[in-house]
C-alpha cells in the first residue's frame, strides 16, 4: 500500500513539475487605428494615441470587413459581444453592439473587462429578451454562468463582421487588431478587422 501511495506522490510531483515549465501564453494587445502602410507582410498603423506600430501578419492572414447593421437584427436567440460600462443599479449601458456571424457563436463567451474606455466591460453572450424603448432598448444576455441585462441607448454603434479582402487594408483604412507580443517586443496577428466604407470600428 505504501508503495501505491508513493508512486502516486511521484506522479503528481512529475505533473506539478511539468505544469510549471509548460510556457505562459504570451500577452496580447489590442491596437485599434489607422493603416499607414502594408509592406509585405509588415502592417504600419498609427494608433488612436498617436503611436506608430508595426505588425507582422502571418502567411496567411485573414481580413474581416466590419459592417453597420439595423438595430432590428438584435434579436433573441443572436449572440453578440457588447462593450459597456456598469451602472450604479448593477445594469450596464452599452458603448457598441457586435453581432457575431452564426459561425462564430460563442466567441469568448462570458462577462470581463474590456480596454475601450477605462472601466469598461465585455459580455459576449446570447440576447435572451429584448424591451424596446423611446431611448433605447433592454437586452437579457446570458452566457455559461450568469446573466447581464444591458441597456442599448439609439446612438451605440450596432456592427457585425462579414468576409474582407486584403486590398481594405489601404493608407487611412480604420483597424482593430488583436496582436500578440513577442518575447523580443515586436507584434505579430493571423487577421485584421477593418471598418467597411471608413467606418471606425467601435469595439
Amino acid at each position: 500500500m505504501h508503495r501505491f501511495a508513493a508512486l502516486a506522490l511521484l506522479l503528481l510531483s512529475i505533473a506539478a513539475s511539468a505544469l510549471a515549465q509548460a510556457p505562459a501564453a504570451l500577452p496580447t494587445q489590442r491596437i485599434r487605428g489607422d493603416v499607414v502602410a502594408l509592406d509585405g507582410l509588415n502592417l504600419q498603423a498609427r494608433s488612436r494615441s498617436g503611436e506608430m506600430v508595426t505588425i507582422k501578419l502571418a502567411e496567411a492572414y485573414t481580413v474581416t470587413g466590419v459592417v453597420k447593421i439595423d438595430i432590428e437584427r438584435i434579436a433573441p436567440g443572436a449572440f453578440v459581444g457588447i462593450a459597456s460600462m456598469p451602472q450604479p443599479d448593477g445594469t450596464q449601458t452599452a458603448l457598441e453592439v457586435l453581432l457575431f456571424p452564426e459561425a462564430r457563436r460563442g466567441s469568448n463567451e462570458g462577462h470581463y473587462p474590456w480596454d475601450l474606455q477605462p472601466g469598461s466591460m465585455m459580455t459576449n453572450a446570447t440576447v435572451a429578451d429584448v424591451v424596446g424603448g423611446n431611448n433605447g432598448r433592454r437586452l437579457t444576455l446570458k452566457y455559461k454562468d450568469g446573466e447581464k441585462v444591458v441597456f442599448v441607448p439609439i446612438e451605440a454603434p450596432i456592427v457585425t463582421f462579414e468576409p474582407g479582402d486584403r486590398a481594405m487594408l489601404k493608407p487611412g483604412a480604420h483597424i482593430i487588431v488583436t496582436a500578440t507580443k513577442q518575447p523580443d517586443g515586436s507584434l505579430t496577428a493571423g487577421g485584421v478587422a477593418v471598418g467597411k466604407n471608413g467606418l471606425v470600428p467601435p469595439m
